[in-house]
């Protein structure tokens, strides 16, 4: 197999909550990746406290240019183990594309993807591709109004460590939760917005 340029499309935590095992695997995050509809309609587990996490979300999402990373690995299957064990998701969960359409990956290729790897001449893209949960957990379908009620019923840390993942979000993404958020006093002193460096 010949060497691969790979790139790894980020838009959450990802980016911001330092992981050396996971970073040390890929070159600094670059502005300038696909548009994709992004969302915070994903309730996460126990690690984040049932905070709602940023996913792709075809029905609810906001289109927002996303982020991506040059990967150092040359072999595609490690690229896609790296992204999978730092997400500790399993293989299913990993969308990737490969543009000379040897393999296929799920979930489905967003369709700005492919025009994005070309301009960018990448062989292969590789990002998380957890699906919205909020139904099945929450019991109910995704507003922003819900979404509201959920996190103010969170207990305080809950609640505060999902205003960090809000705010830590990369500027540019700017989905109607977020938007909303950003007028609710009780959400804004939760934590300051950390500043742009």
């Amino acid at each position: 197999m010949t060497n691969q340029n790979i790139a790894i499309l980020g838009w959450g935590s990802l980016i911001w909550d330092k992981r050396p095992e996971f970073d040390d695997q890929h070159h600094g995050w670059k502005a300038e990746g696909p548009v994709l509809p992004l969302e915070f309609s994903r309730i996460s587990g126990k690690t984040r406290k049932q905070a709602l996490t940023l996913v792709i979300d075809p029905a609810h999402g906001q289109d927002c240019a996303v982020q991506y990373a040059l990967s150092r690995r040359t072999n595609p299957d490690d690229a896609i183990c790296d992204l999978r064990s730092r997400e500790g998701t399993v293989m299913n969960r990993i969308g990737f594309y490969f543009a000379d359409g040897s393999r296929k990956g799920a979930p489905n290729v967003p369709p700005t993807i492919p025009v994005w790897a070309k301009e960018k001449k990448l062989d292969v893209v590789v990002w998380t591709g957890l699906p919205s949960n909020f139904l099945e957990i929450a019991k109910e379908p995704f507003s922003v109004e819900a979404a509201i009620r959920h996190l103010q019923n969170l207990p305080p840390d809950a609640k505060a460590m999902a205003a960090e993942y809000v705010w830590r979000a990369p500027v540019l993404v700017q989905s109607p939760l977020r938007k909303a958020l950003q007028g609710e006093p009780w959400f804004a002193v939760q934590t300051e917005a950390p500043k742009d460096k």
